[in-house]
């Protein structure tokens, strides 16, 4: 009895053990790929996300079933090469090698083309499901300021590992590097990720561009150190992803009703790991041939993963032609042809945008390209179709070395201008290389405005004097018809269908003048919306702020900032995009008199945008008031004095603590009253007395702490 006990107790530990290793193994696959716990991350923080991964999701299937039906479901041919930078972020550069990389780099290109030698341990009840993208990938051969790069980029950082949910490896700022033109390169990054984690990815459209690309652990390149995922088989499943592939199980929890939305894939309960053999069922597909663990956008281990499938390469590519088609024609791959002269404009750093003064000064970023040493060159510059202004630039500067210039001063007139800047004869001769010697920026000048400045936005947008600050180029202030409190337009800014939280934009007034004058202020009629139930705690909102500048728009100081809850006219969360009725505007005033000793103000309003709702402006006034002299002297006047009906009684300064204000006759009879309750409001009174009789009244100003008498004659 004691015999079997004691083996029965050793059964009991190596079936604990058997499940503890089991369910390890299950726990390591499950750290795998964080991406899509990392799109889950943004859908709560980002509700209107979801609403655009589905409208996408419905083109794409559009998409794919229009490609079925042309015959174009396979691509068999290598007919799209896409540019590819590595970011090599780490502490320890010496345990990634650029060997590893390369090998990284023949692995994704022979999965994708199908053409691993793995391929053909494809079970036959898989094979007619094999499928070959005519996807490849190229080292890039040029960074996006045209200098030579090998595609291999290494950045040493401070930090010991990165965490997928934060991004920070993909910002130089938090210790990272910072993506290339997404548009022209794939960004993988290679680092340390925390928590067992080995890869992530962005899918289309699920975020800050700048974001966009690829992480991966540098442990799961080949030959890396985390055994059974070192053979580069997680760049190859991350990839997927950044394809618009999902988890070959559809991420339901084992419930058997999720979807990777491809049809040529059996349905799986979950992930699988380690490395299974033979023919393997499970509770979603529990018959032969089971499901596909050699799947890449499964978990198993690197040596078992060998394919994609045709419906997969149809879903990646359709995908591809919908999301991701600016990589195709990138000339990212094409190694840098120098010239031997070739001087070229960087950027135009001076002036801004906007200036506030009738002459200008340009600055500009002055690069040699040539593979001469660069020692003089014309620079040359014009306003409009104005006089060519030349500067010959004189120095050293060698391949790929570059100077800040300041160009001799220009002077312009009133109204919105374009200020071309191009180089010429570098070294005294032609440039051999034309297309990049010419840049031009827009800029705006106006006097200061005379107040007031009132805008309803009913006909040129921007309206004259007023500019927009879109530095990300995307979503920003726009001229709409579908909404006006007054009129039949208004503008607005499209929060619902940006997701690209943070991106900040400016619509900025001209310039107004307020010296001299008593009080000002600046009103406006807003309209606004949320996606979120506004009660929900901790939510990034829409945020609207009102700043003011005194030195043409250098410097800003926010004079009101309302978001959420406080900002909103329409109580209800909005699932759709915002389109306020009349009866959804309020009216918002701001005092800008502290302001009036600084003369000259610019108003901005600036939208940061949470992805929540659209935000709509209309009526926007900038005005000031200037107190009549002898009512500012006496502190309580009335007017007209005789009168031959209509009168006002009026205040200086505003009068706080004012209970009435009254009318008697001669006879002490009170003929009108305005009583005040609560807040005093407004420190001026009318009152008719057109009905009365021609004599002498008096006017009764009671307060708190006293009362103000006047005498007036009634004609």
């Amino acid at each position: 009895m004691r015999y079997s006990l004691l083996n029965l107790k050793y059964l009991f530990a190596s079936l604990l053990i058997l499940l503890f290793l089991t369910q390890s193994a299950y726990v390591r696959a499950q750290d795998r790929c964080g991406t899509m716990d990392l799109l889950n991350l943004r859908f709560t923080k980002q509700p209107t996300l979801k609403i655009m991964f589905d409208q996408r999701e419905l083109r794409l299937k559009q998409a794919i079933q229009a490609r079925s039906i042309l015959g174009k479901t396979l691509k068999t041919t290598a007919d799209v090469t896409i540019p590819v930078v590595f970011h090599v972020v780490s502490n320890r550069q010496s345990l990634i090698t650029d060997a590893q990389i390369l090998a990284q780099l023949d692995t994704i290109n022979r999965d994708y083309a199908g053409t691993n030698a793995s391929a053909s341990r494809v079970p036959a009840h898989f094979r007619a499901l094999f499928g070959q993208s005519g996807t490849q990938f190229c080292l890039a051969q040029r960074t996006p300021d045209e200098k030579p790069t090998t595609g291999i980029e290494r950045y040493n950082t401070s930090r010991a590992n990165f965490d997928y949910t934060t991004n920070l490896v993909k910002h130089s700022e938090t210790g990272g590097a910072d993506a290339w033109d997404p548009t022209r390169y794939l960004n993988i990054w290679i680092c340390d990720l925390s928590g067992g984690t080995l890869g992530y990815a962005t899918f289309p459209d699920d975020g800050v561009p700048d974001e966009q690309g690829v992480v991966i652990d540098f442990g799961s390149l080949p030959g890396g150190s985390v055994a059974g995922y070192n053979a580069g088989k997680t760049l190859t499943h991350e990839l997927g992803h950044f394809f618009n592939l999902y988890h070959i199980w559809g991420d339901d929890d084992g419930r058997c009703t999720g979807s990777d939305e491809v049809e040529d894939t059996p349905n799986q309960t979950n992930s699988t790991g380690a490395c299974p053999t033979g023919i393997k069922t499970d509770n979603c597909t529990p018959t032969a041939p089971g499901i596909m663990y050699q799947n890449y956008m499964d978990y198993t281990s690197d040596n078992c993963l060998i394919m994609f499938t045709k419906g997969q390469v149809a879903r990646m590519d359709a995908s591809f032609q919908l999301s991701r088609l600016t990589l195709a024609s990138s000339d990212a791959c094409t190694p840098l042809n120098l010239k031997n002269k070739d001087a070229s404009l960087k950027t135009i750093t001076r002036p801004d945008q906007r200036i506030c003064a009738n002459t200008l000064t340009p600055q500009v970023v002055l690069v040699n390209r040539g593979s001469e040493t660069l020692t003089a060159v014309t620079i040359n510059a014009v306003i409009d179709d104005g006089t060519i202004q030349t500067f010959r630039w004189t120095g050293s500067l060698a391949t790929f070395a570059e100077t800040t210039v300041n160009l001799p001063a220009l002077s312009t007139v009133e109204g919105n201008h374009a200020l071309t800047i191009y180089t010429s004869n570098p070294n005294g001769a032609a440039d051999e290389n034309p297309v990049n010697d010419e840049l031009s920026i827009s800029f705006i000048y106006y006097e200061p405005f005379a107040a007031p400045v009132m805008e309803s936005f009913e006909s040129l947008f921007p309206p004259q004097g007023w500019d927009i600050v879109n530095e990300d180029g995307g979503t920003t202030w726009e001229k709409t018809t579908t909404a006006a409190k007054t009129g039949s337009a208004s503008v607005k800014i499209s929060n619902f269908g940006n997701e690209a939280v943070g991106e900040r934009d400016y619509l900025r007034t001209p310039t107004v003048n307020i010296a001299g004058t008593d009080s000002a202020f600046v009103s406006f009629q807003l309209a606004a919306a949320t996606y979120t139930n506004s009660t929900v705690q901790g939510n990034v909102w829409d945020t609207l702020q009102v700043m003011i500048s005194t030195d043409c728009g250098q410097t800003y100081t926010s004079i009101y900032k309302k978001w959420g809850p406080s900002l909103i006219t329409r109580n209800a969360a909005t699932r759709t995009a915002f389109t306020p009725n009349l009866n959804e505007w309020r009216n918002e005033q701001i005092n800008i008199s502290n302001y009036i000793n600084q003369g000259e103000v610019l108003i901005a309003f600036l939208n940061t945008n949470g992805n929540e709702n659209d935000i709509f402006l209309d009526d926007i006034n900038i005005r000031t008031v200037t107190i009549n002299p002898n009512l500012k002297e006496a502190g309580f006047l009335v007017t007209p004095n005789p009168t031959s009906g209509q009168v006002s009684v009026q205040f200086y300064p505003h009068p706080e603590g004012l209970k009435s204000v009254s009318i008697y006759n001669v006879s002490g009879q009170k003929i009108a009253e305005q009583k005040i309750t609560g807040e005093v409001s407004t420190n001026v009174y009318d009152f008719d007395l057109t009905n009365f009789a021609s004599g002498l009244y008096i006017v009764k100003a009671e307060f708190e702490d006293r009362v103000l008498t006047k005498k007036i004659v009634k004609n």
